[in-house]
């Protein structure tokens, strides 16, 4: 019983472990259990080894199991073990600690300002712990007291103190030594506890915390020891409180969006025949989200074109690349010519070859539609690789898009598959859905996946009667051999409001819950808005919002991909709004 103390180093991060899909979270968590069978060794090996069960099934006991490391050069060296009681809304602090051989420099006060924020997050009313007691009465070994004393005086410099007048300190068996405090965290808020919260509180630690260890007579006792009137703390013994209140939303660094952003995606500007795919996209969005807190930016990391080709047929990629890299400067080409009826002998001027390659007469080629494109390809990349090393969500916020670009074929303004790029990489640590969400069908994604069962694709698009591509989206289209089932469109009609839009994204996104994803590749565009000029949708800022909640709540770590959205007016607030209903989702439940 009793929350404790852990220490720092420099170089730290800490981060939140949700469940143990990603090898690196299975190695925390062991190492969180060597660090409990160490420092607690009353626990039993069967204690210790339920952790990741909790985990992986978090209400099993009636509480959220909530499990923070402090990662201190790629080794774990201090954990805390958070429990979420969400029918009751409070939070119980099981441990915090470090290794043995840890010697303290801090690192307990940022992980138990890490569980203050969690807690608050979570509109938890209180924030509740058990403490050894530093009466000489209820303690009567000098060093242990010392060492409660120096606890106590921790957890009172964030205003968390014993709760009086109860029999909380009763000892199971009488004349037991050293019996803890119940100690209360009010997290800032200047609104007492009433008895009767507090007793329905202390009945569920009891109860569920320390099944088949407290008697149900025992639990009866101290639970009705609690008066009627507000809760009473002891008054401050060793020093008032020197950290400020919580504020209302305060974004730990593993709960910030890593936001990996194309940094020369400018030089591909493409001014004639109505290209509406233009820089200001990606400047109108990046304003709007700077002011949320909620990013952190992380640059783009280089990728060899070996990594492209797991996607994309080689021959594909290298004829891009050369073709590209060939045509002058300040010049285009479109495709014109496609040689549909002899594939096996495309034409030789590679300008003229471009046909068997493309979709479409609107998609130009030019050597910075080349580099442009690869390094949005390497962003994506970047950003499934920050969730592969734990960050929680990522943003890939890069044009030209990509959900268009086919294993071997470029259009709709698309050349590499970004989004299929992200689940590739991901796919390798465990299964992958990708949940197209632009109002245009997603082809080139369906087409790199159809035959697979381990990436899932779902797609909301227009129709493809009316919308583009026109060839592909169909409800009837759900993949092929091993991928049968695993392709689930949903194209809408002409007109379609917020309100239609979510009951099928209900819809969608029960399909990727049934899946099971270990990962979701959110391929986002900001074109079913009210206005833009490629759809005929009407959502408004308010309903991305809700979008992104719904996506958030689905608990899964996520990439998204930023794929179309034309109308500069508002696609910055549409932006902010869905990342906000994310993050929502993700991390305010």
């Amino acid at each position: 019983m009793g929350a404790y103390l852990a220490y720092i180093l420099p170089m730290f991060r800490i981060r939140r472990i949700y469940d143990t899909t990603l090898s690196l979270d299975r190695e925390a968590i062991a190492a969180a259990q060597t660090i409990l069978s160490e420092q607690f060794q009353l626990l039993s090996r069967e204690e210790i080894e339920e952790l990741p069960g909790l985990l992986a099934d978090p209400m099993a006991h009636g509480f959220r199991t909530i499990l923070f490391v402090a990662d201190v050069r790629a080794r774990i060296q201090g954990f805390a073990l958070l429990m979420h009681f969400p029918d009751l809304r409070f939070c119980y602090l099981d441990y915090i600690s470090v290794p043995k051989a840890m010697t303290s420099r801090g690192l307990g006060g940022v992980l138990y300002e890490r569980v203050r924020r969690e807690a608050r997050a979570l509109k938890s009313s209180g924030l509740f712990l058990e403490c050894l007691p530093d009466d000489p009465a209820l303690c009567s070994d000098p060093a242990v007291l010392a060492q409660n004393r120096a606890r106590l005086r921790f957890y009172e410099r964030y205003g968390a103190r014993p709760i009086t007048g109860t029999a909380y300190e009763t000892p199971l068996s009488p004349g037991g030594e050293c019996p803890p405090y119940l100690v209360l965290d009010s997290l800032g808020s200047s609104r007492p506890l009433p008895g009767r919260r507090a007793r329905a509180i202390v009945r569920a630690v009891l109860e569920r915390k320390y099944r088949g260890v407290c008697p149900p007579e025992y639990v009866d006792m101290v639970v009705r020891s609690f008066p009627d009137g507000p809760v009473a703390l002891r008054p401050p013994r060793y020093a008032e409180p020197r950290f400020e209140p919580l504020a209302r939303r305060v974004v730990g660094p593993d709960q910030r969006i890593a936001l990996v952003v194309n940094d020369r995606h400018e030089i591909h500007h493409v001014h004639e025949r109505g290209y509406v795919e233009a820089p200001v996209r990606v400047s109108r969005i990046l304003e709007q989200l700077r002011r949320t807190g909620l990013f952190e930016e992380v640059r783009p990391r280089r990728f060899p074109d070996a990594r492209i080709k797991e996607v994309h047929d080689a021959d594909y990629v290298d004829y891009l690349k050369r073709v590209c890299l060939r045509i002058p400067a300040g010049r285009s080409v479109y495709p014109y010519v496609f040689p549909i009826r002899n594939q096996a002998k495309p034409p030789r001027e590679l300008p003229v070859r471009a046909g068997y390659y493309c979709i479409d007469t609107f998609t130009p080629l030019n050597p910075n539609a080349w580099l442009a494109a690869r390094r949005g390809a390497d962003c994506a990349l970047t950003a499934a690789a920050s969730v592969a090393s734990g960050q929680r969500l990522a943003y890939a916020l890069i044009r030209p898009p990509g959900h268009h670009a086919e294993r071997r074929a470029f259009g709709g303004f698309c050349y590499l598959n970004n989004s299929a790029l992200a689940a590739q990489h991901l796919s390798a640590l465990g299964r992958v859905a990708v949940l197209d969400l632009d109002y245009h069908h997603g082809n080139g994604t369906q087409n790199i996946f159809y035959a697979r069962a381990d990436v899932l694709t779902v797609s909301i698009h227009g129709h493809p009667s009316f919308a583009y591509p026109y060839f592909s989206g169909f409800r009837d289209e759900t993949g092929e051999g091993p991928g049968l089932g695993f392709n689930r469109n949903f194209p809408l009609q002409e007109r379609v409001d917020g309100a239609m839009y979510r009951n099928v994204l209900a819809r969608a996104l029960d399909a990727v819950q049934d899946f099971a994803p270990d990962f979701l590749v959110l391929a986002l565009g900001l074109d079913p808005a009210k206005g833009d000029p490629t759809g005929t949708w009407s959502l408004s800022a308010r309903d991305f919002q809700a979008n992104g909640r719904m996506v958030g709540e689905l608990g899964r770590p996520t990439v998204v991909i930023q794929e179309g959205g034309y109308r500069t007016r508002s696609l910055g607030p549409n932006a902010r709004h869905f990342f906000q209903g994310l993050w929502d989702g993700a991390f305010a439940r």
